[in-house]
């Protein structure tokens, strides 16, 4: 039994597909990811990926095939269930409450993940410190006042950032997180995402070549619905195909 859970994957897709009247944005893919990878998705525009993250986050239901999550069937469950399997995800668009200050923003997941624990009733000292954590954590602790609306794109990026590793998830999907940042600041998450992953698995789709290279384990590349190739970043960089599909005269 033991040596079955250890094999067991965190993330498991089998035919998965998504169709949007006679497209099939997502289609059949069979994907893996095992606990402790940064693990990217890279593809050119309209190949599928945020769909497919989209499914596995439960923003959208499948079409077809099915999603196991620590082994467990989640096809299913709604997005707020598989938060609180420990799924936790960031949007390609910004979705913080515009309204709220970056404190608050935080400390809303952060009472989020600790009440999801049962019998425990969080202090008003242990929110506070938890929520600065998570904003320290991502250079925002100068703006944790500020009001969410106000701050630059490139911050509101990393707050919702904050506010996923507020969650404690098992899981973090990040839907083009560096979109926006100077470079120090993407030179910053780079380092931010390798310290993340000591305790979360990290699914990454990214279009900045040079974070996917210097941070992934291992590539899965999308085409049309499809998954054209997967494999650690040297081979994705030489494989042809995907030089031909995304990477281009870049990767020579």
């Amino acid at each position: 039994m033991g040596a079955m859970a250890a094999v067991t994957p965190l993330l498991e897709t089998r035919a998965l597909s998504r169709s949007f009247g006679g497209l099939r944005a997502v289609d059949g893919v069979d994907f893996t990811l095992e606990s402790g990878e940064i693990r990217a998705i890279i593809g050119p525009n309209g190949a599928g990926k945020t769909t497919f993250v989209s499914l596995v986050c439960g923003r959208m239901p499948p079409t077809s095939g099915t999603i196991r999550f620590a082994g467990e069937d989640i096809t299913a469950l709604p997005a707020h269930r598989r938060v609180r399997r420990g799924i936790a995800y960031t949007f390609q668009i910004t979705s913080v409450y515009a309204n709220l200050t970056a404190f608050d923003n935080v400390a809303l997941a952060v009472q989020r993940h600790l009440l999801d624990e049962p019998g425990n009733r969080p202090s008003r000292r242990s929110l506070a410190a938890d929520t600065m954590a998570a904003l320290e954590r991502l250079g925002l602790a100068d703006r944790a006042d500020a009001i969410a609306g106000t701050l630059s794109y490139g911050h509101q990026r990393l707050l919702e950032v904050a506010m996923g590793l507020a969650l404690n998830p098992r899981l973090l999907v990040l839907d083009e997180p560096t979109q926006g940042l100077s470079d120090g600041e993407i030179d910053n998450f780079v380092g931010l995402v390798r310290d993340m992953a000591r305790v979360s698995t990290v699914l990454l789709i990214e279009h900045n070549m040079p974070v996917v290279m210097a941070l992934a384990g291992r590539i899965t590349v999308f085409d049309a619905g499809r998954i054209l190739a997967e494999g650690p970043p040297e081979v994705i960089r030489a494989d042809p195909a995907v030089q031909q599909a995304y990477l281009g005269t870049a990767a020579a």
